[in-house]
């Protein structure tokens, strides 16, 4: 490697560097997604309610579950009267799922929900549907409760807050326990403001359970456990029982999920660490190897010498035609060509003068000589050539050769 080369290298090495510490110690910006998982520390995750539940609920076990609804109901132990807890902004449970959720309330147990959009055959089943109030400037919420008994009964939400109640509930077996008061802004009639109190918190009895339903599911995370309004979680899960508490960790928006084909092979720790040491080892194998071993010498085959074999293939092209003039006129040619690049002979004049050097510098007797260009003279005055005539100025030529010792 060169030193020019050497530069450029420690150059970007130097900027790759400088890139990544930058990387590390700016601030990083806030995540204000929803994620509702009990070990998300962002804004609206759920990490300090979680870990709250225990002093919530302080006679209760806290159970995790990080499988499908289905699963988990299925698997529990059905002696246990226990309450099961789902928070996420969009809840919508299969027809499977449904099933098993309403037999389980309908056997004396209680699910809460906090989500701003519950849908699908739950929702149909409970008579309840939710809608949600689209502002284009987000405005302070006013959230409260219908038990008077509670130490604080206004809440006010801003961040994240968007107005979610009911607009249909089953009256018969349904119970208020919450409202909403938010102003509501039409634009179509002269920006025209409405105070709304709207319901957001009930419960609804099915079979021996109860739903108990709450549409501002950002009251329970981290942005809102950190404030003045910690007492709204706490004093809405006062509708549950002090019994054993499923938290539903699987139905979450910021949830993590492989979806890579190596999945399981991630998700087994002994398997995990396998495939980085080997990604590890062939980068090492790469990078070592490529350094040591030089470049691969190609094979330069020499050009062949292909005079003899384009010769012969004219030659054969000639015979091949019985063209027998154009060919021993070649071979004439040929031969003039070579003494005149042997002997240093001029071919101009073929005379008695031309013989005698030819022969001497030849080695040849003058017989011979003479014999063979009175031959060539003759066939250069004949228009038409036979085979034969061929056939004799290619012996006298090659004999001419020849007994020089060739």
């Amino acid at each position: 490697m060169g030193k020019r080369s050497k530069i450029i290298l420690g150059l970007f090495i130097a900027v790759l560097i400088g890139i990544i510490v930058t990387e590390i110690v700016r601030p990083r910006p806030i995540n204000w997604k929803p994620s509702y998982t009990s070990v998300s520390k962002i804004p609206f995750g759920c990490f300090v309610l979680f870990n709250e539940l225990p002093n919530i609920f302080s006679n209760s076990e806290i159970e995790s579950v990080e499988s499908s609804i289905y699963d988990a109901l299925l698997q529990r132990d059905s002696t246990i009267p226990s309450n099961y807890v789902i928070i996420n902004d969009y809840i919508y449970l299969d027809e499977q799922e449904t099933n098993q959720v309403l037999k389980y309330v309908a056997g004396g147990n209680q699910v809460f929900i906090a989500t701003s959009n519950l849908t699908g055959q739950l929702a149909d089943t409970l008579n309840i549907e939710i809608t949600q109030q689209y502002d284009i400037l987000e405005d302070s919420v006013k959230a409260s409760f219908t038990n008077k008994n509670f130490k604080q009964n206004n809440f006010y939400f801003s961040r994240g807050a968007h107005p979610s109640y009911f607009v249909s509930v089953d009256t018969v077996n349904t119970q208020i326990l919450g409202h909403l008061q938010f102003t509501s802004s039409s634009f179509l009639e002269n920006n025209k403001e409405e105070i709304k109190v709207r319901p957001n918190f009930i419960k609804t009895s099915f079979g021996k359970g109860n739903f108990i339903i709450n549409t501002l599911p950002v009251a329970y995370t981290n942005f809102y456990m950190l404030s003045d309004n910690t007492d709204y979680s706490t004093q809405s899960f006062s509708y549950l029982s002090d019994q054993l508490l499923f938290w539903d960790d699987y139905k979450k928006t910021g949830r993590k999920v492989i979806t890579s084909p190596m999945r399981f092979v991630l998700n087994q720790p002994a398997l995990k660490w396998s495939y980085y040491l080997l990604v590890i080892g062939l980068l090492l194998f790469v990078i070592f190897k490529a350094k040591r071993q030089q470049r691969i010498i190609p094979v330069i085959k020499p050009l062949e010498n292909s005079s003899v074999a384009f010769a012969k293939t004219v030659g054969s092209l000639y015979y091949q035609h019985r063209d027998y003039t154009n060919l021993n006129d070649k071979k004439m040619t040929y031969f003039l060509t070579y003494v005149r690049n042997r002997y240093y002979m001029n071919t101009t004049v073929l005379d008695e003068n031309f013989i005698t050097q030819l022969s001497a510098k030849a080695g040849k007797s003058r017989e011979e000589t003479k014999a063979l260009v009175e031959l060539l003279l003759r066939l250069k005055n004949k228009p038409v050539h036979t085979e034969q005539d061929a056939l004799v100025l290619v012996q006298k030529i090659n004999s001419f050769k020849q007994s020089y010792g060739r």
